[in-house]
């Protein structure tokens, strides 16, 4: 990573019915260039600008270039005035004295009204002034566009009255989407004999080839670029011309065989708004598929290369298909995993997924053989916040592990080296397409790809199927940022534009605008790139309603075609989820139908559910008291004494509302499913609040994703020790986890949780965990290790705000947890895990399925106990007893049925559900307390 670091950004935690969290900042701003000079520009050059009159402000974009022939703008249509387009390929464009300096070429504008297909297209433009180009304006478009472009409002007697800067990506689809959208971009090889496509992994093995099979092609490197003026191949040093067709706004240059495994780069000359000028950016290639140590380069090499898999993966045997429905997802990072096993030959690279016989994989392939069928990866693509380069990378200077538990020592030491560490959550991507660097035992090359592959082939091996956490929705850096690659390349495009003409960063960093052809292209191009030659078997969107929906239409529809004959992987059984919040600039489909929780319903694709989340932690994740609780943290049964919970009358009130919440979650969050409600009604899952909300939402099971631990917000051990009552012995704190996971483990439709949470992992309360190191977010396989709970204060710079309410729980020895309660709360687990993916009762796949088979026979206000929910799921009964005491579930359609504990748990290690009963004269199941029973019939 080039010294100095760029600032290092990260989504914080989007987790609340549309609630952000962000973390932003801010660069200095260099000197500006002398405008109408080509600037070369290395891997940085950014110019400043110089402050002007709001009126006559070239360095911001309020006129929308939309099409061909229309331009909109927030300006008045006075009687008389004059509008213009004023472009110019030197970038010379300036105000001076009240009017704009220049040799520009202007095309005139008339006032005109938008189609009703130009509103439909652009929403947030559908009520601004529009203005027509004339017939040659617009046939001269695609030369305006490779320069600076002005918008000028003049007064009836010629005086300036406005000029802004213009915004571009309508016009850039209209001219070049039809055609480059179809196109291949990045590296591609021809055989020896010319014009014989032979990149194209139809043409050779599934996933890689054998060496009788594969030789090297002649390379053809292809870029979009449609502004540019100017595009160069620099290839190992030397710089080699690219032709550039007009129909497609693509460059391309086709080499010699030799150039197979060299470094490149494009030198793209081009009017770059930020400058203010016209430079040449030496940048890397968007469709990289292998780099140099920190992404400085890109390399020539084709993924279909046997070279560059690991032994054994042209005849790996891919695992069976499991639909979303039936998926028991655990998600972990790739550094987490391994970084404290002792045991481990390489610690925090993915190699450590491949080992036999480490701490790590042994619980793999134990929870594997409970049930989990899918490993969830935080983000491996190549990020900019982690030096690849282990020698520019520091570590603590401290001795972390003689500090007190409730010291602010550990985090000051950490916060001292948190931009230049190895550790980051990876939500801050560079290169889409190229797997990150850090985790492999060399960056430089091609070793990042075949061990990936590697760990891919041995996560199958255990029965593990592979997603990949993957962030579209935003970038590292923007503009002309060293890490900038996409808009150093067609400034102003990729990036969603805010009315001035700065990028959005509602997302944490500069937002990517997946509603701009190309950049939808390239979201779908990289996901099956990652399904073919990674053959990843699934994919998380990070805040995915940043996405048009149409977008991961596309995406679905792309991989629907992959086949194991020709492709290496069966597309249609690829799973899709992502987190459907509903927030920032595309808020409530302001620009697009998003890909948000209810317009995705119906669709296959699956999000994340709040709902039953925050009833049962209980509150929400940004609440300013953290002892909030909820349904599995003893809200009502067990209150802790903050105020924030309300009168015992307002909490039983907020708790049976919760029990509602829970409900819903466990139908799989339908929004059709109908159920009598704790206050006796009868209702739909869309008819249950959620803040506002509907808590039901999807049209089928398995297109929620239900859990109540992942990376965002403190784990579920440190959310538990905030809200349950301080004095709550270990052993019951275990248990109380065990009942929060068991409410996702049980709901219909996917089950996820973060890795370790069956081992009650901790990050000693840290909420955001993003950039906090090794010493906050290493998992412990080892219980002798402990569960990281009490390393100290939680980090400073997102937690000091909880620090009143951490310091006391950090130094109380009564919530340390030890081997005992560890090995308990797995063992449960586990139970839960293995009765989930072995009973048909759960994974069902329609609302018509879910309706004959789940009910809650004891709602309403003549059962509903508080506290407690049973649930008959099929020939299946399980009581969820959330309170201290043992409860009697108690209804009149039980009597007489052969009920009896679940073997699994009968004979199981948990001795407190062995004490579970049913009393089948009575028609009564008596449940411990804080215990989920799961009954069957005999």
């Amino acid at each position: 990573m080039p010294r100095p670091p760029s600032p290092r950004r990260l989504l914080a935690v989007a987790a609340s019915a549309g609630v952000l969290a962000t973390l932003l900042h801010a660069a200095p701003a260099p000197a500006a260039p002398t405008p109408g000079t080509p600037l070369t520009v290395g891997s940085s050059a950014t110019a400043g600008r110089t402050a002007q009159t709001d009126a006559h402000d070239l360095t911001e974009a309020r006129a929308h270039w939309i099409d061909r022939g229309t331009v909109v703008w927030p300006t008045p249509v006075d009687p008389g005035a004059a509008w213009q387009l004023v472009h110019d390929a030197s970038g010379s464009l300036t105000t001076a004295d009240g009017e704009l300096t220049g040799p520009g070429t202007p095309i005139d504008l008339t006032p005109t009204t938008l189609t009703d297909e130009q509103r439909d297209r652009f929403p947030h433009l559908a009520d601004q002034p529009a203005f027509a180009l004339t017939g040659a304006g617009a046939r001269s478009a695609a030369d305006a566009l490779r320069g600076q472009v002005v918008a000028v409002h003049r007064g009836p007697d010629g005086a300036l009255l406005r000029a802004t800067g213009v915004q571009l990506p309508g016009v850039l689809d209209d001219l070049y989407a039809a055609e480059a959208t179809g196109a291949t971009l990045g590296a591609s090889f021809l055989d020896a004999t010319p014009g014989v496509p032979a990149a194209d992994t139809a043409t050779r093995a599934p996933g890689g080839a054998t060496e009788g099979q594969w030789r090297p092609g002649v390379p053809r490197l292809a870029l979009w670029a449609p502004t540019a003026q100017q595009v160069r191949a620099e290839i190992d040093g030397e710089l080699h011309p690219m032709r550039r067709d007009d129909a497609d706004g693509v460059w391309s240059v086709t080499g010699d065989a030799d150039w197979y495994g060299a470094a490149y780069r494009f030198h793209v000359t081009v009017w770059a708004p930020e400058a203010g000028a016209v430079v040449t950016n030496e940048v890397t290639d968007p469709y990289a598929t292998a780099l140099t140590t920190d992404g400085t380069h890109s390399l020539v090499v084709d993924l279909a290369d046997p070279a560059l898999a690991p032994d054994g993966w042209a005849d790996a045997a891919a695992p069976e298909a499991v639909p979303m429905a039936r998926a028991a997802i655990q998600e972990v990072h790739v550094r987490d995993f391994s970084v404290a096993d002792p045991t481990s030959r390489h610690p925090g690279r993915y190699l450590a997924f491949a080992e036999e016989d480490s701490d790590g994989t042994r619980q793999l392939q134990r929870l594997s053989d409970a049930g989990t069928t899918h490993l969830h990866l935080l983000p491996t693509n190549d990020i900019g916040s982690v030096p690849e380069d282990p020698a520019d990378r520091r570590e603590p200077d401290c001795d972390l592990g003689s500090f007190a538990p409730d010291s602010p020592r550990q985090q000051e030491c950490v916060s001292e080296v948190r931009g230049r560490d190895a550790y980051n959550w990876g939500y801050d991507p560079v290169h889409f397409n190229v797997p990150e660097g850090s985790y492999a035992t060399d960056a430089e090359g091609t070793a990042r790809t075949v061990e990936f592959r590697e760990m891919v082939r041995a996560l199958n091996e255990r029965d593990l199927r592979v997603v990949v956490d993957v962030v579209y929705n935003h970038t590292f850096a923007a503009g002309q940022d060293e890490r900038s690659v996409l808009d150093r390349i067609v400034p102003g495009y990729y990036h969603r534009l805010l009315e001035d003409g700065s990028v959005a960063d509602s997302t944490c960093c500069p937002n990517t605008a997946p509603e701009h052809a190309m950049m939808g292209k390239l979201t779908v191009d990289s996901v099956v790139l990652w399904a073919r030659h990674y053959r990843v078997n699934g994919f998380r969107f990070d805040l995915m309603g940043h996405h048009p929906k149409q977008n991961l239409l596309d995406v679905r529809a792309a991989l629907d075609e992959l086949t194991p004959e020709r492709d290496g992987i069966d597309g249609a059984a690829v799973v899709l989820y992502g987190e459907g919040w509903n927030f920032g600039e595309v808020a409530d489909d302001a620009r697009f139908e998003q890909a948000t929780q209810r317009n995705m319903a119906g669709t296959g694709i699956a999000t994340f559910s709040d709902r039953a989340r925050d009833a049962v932690r209980g509150g929400g994740p940004f609440d300013e008291d953290p002892g909030v609780q909820g349904f599995g943290s003893g809200l009502w049964s067990a209150p802790n004494g903050s105020a924030a919970n309300g009168s015992p009358d307002d909490q039983l009130r907020r708790l049976l509302g919760y029990q509602d919440l829970v409900k819903v979650g466990l139908t799989g969050n339908l929004a059709d499913y109908r159920f009598t409600d704790s206050a006796g009604r009868e209702v739909t899952g869309a008819e249950v609040d959620y803040n506002g909300s509907p808590a039901g939402y999807t049209a089928a099971p398995g297109e929620a994703v239900a859990y109540v631990d992942k990376h965002d917000n403190e784990a579920l051990f440190d959310a538990l020790a905030y809200k349950l009552p301080a004095d709550t012995a270990p052993a019951d704190r275990a248990r109380m986890q065990v009942l929060a996971t068991g409410t996702a483990l049980l709901s219909q439709g996917a089950a996820f949780g973060q890795a370790g949470a069956e081992l009650l992992r901790s990050k000693s309360l840290d909420r955001n965990s993003y950039d906090s190191g090794d010493w906050f977010n290493a998992i412990h396989w080892d219980c002798e290790a402990g569960n990281g709970f009490g390393r100290g204060l939680p980090p400073a710079w997102d937690n000091e705000d909880k620090w009143p309410w951490a310091a006391p729980l950090l130094a109380e020895e009564s919530l340390r947890v030890g081997c005992a309660e560890i090995r308990a709360t797995e063992a449960a687990y586990r139970d839960l895990l293995t009765i989930r993916t072995t009973e048909d009762a759960f994974g069902l796949t329609t609302l018509d399925e879910v309706q004959r088979a789940v009910s809650f026979p004891l709602s309403g206000t003549e059962h509903e106990a508080p506290g407690v929910i049973t649930m008959r799921a099929g020939d299946l009964v399980v009581v969820i007893n959330a309170t201290p005491g043992t409860s009697s579930q108690h209804h009149p359609s039980f009597r007489g049925a052969a009920f009896a504990l679940h073997p699994v748990q009968a004979e199981g290690d948990d001795p407190v559900v062995r004490g579970a009963a049913f009393d089948a004269e009575d028609g009564t199941f008596d449940v411990p307390g804080r215990t989920v029973a799961v009954f069957t019939l005999r």
